[in-house]
């Protein structure tokens, strides 16, 4: 599996480290988990960490977008860590597909990303 999810704040951040591509499994697990805690405490932050992130597969960019759209108004913030140029620039790509507040930090900014979407 290339994602692994961790409940911060008695779950009310869910912090998604993702390695290599995404696909359909991965969402299976992730959805699921994501939507528990948003049915529990409304509004959830994310934090996503992209290490040597590859992408997605076409059913789990499928699955993304499906995600996307059904909780447009339940992810409070989305903190993004990544690497590339592209990683950064799919922060502004999420934008018109959620209501979140969205911020894109580079690795060494891991504990500030942690601070942001914590909301300290």
């Amino acid at each position: 599996m290339s994602v692994a999810i961790y409940e911060k704040q008695a779950g009310k951040v869910i912090e998604v480290e993702i390695n290599g591509k995404l696909v359909h499994a991965d969402y299976e697990h992730f959805v699921p988990m994501t939507e528990d805690h948003i049915n529990q405490f409304g509004k959830v932050s994310m934090l996503v960490i992209l290490n040597d992130f590859h992408g997605w597969d076409a059913a789990a960019l499928w699955d993304d977008l499906k995600f996307d759209v059904k909780h447009f108004n339940d992810i409070k913030r989305l903190g993004v860590v990544g690497h590339a140029k592209w990683e950064r620039g799919m922060t502004a790509f999420c934008k018109p597909f959620t209501t979140a507040e969205i911020q894109f930090f580079e690795p060494g900014e891991l504990d500030a990303a942690r601070a942001w979407v914590e909301g300290n």
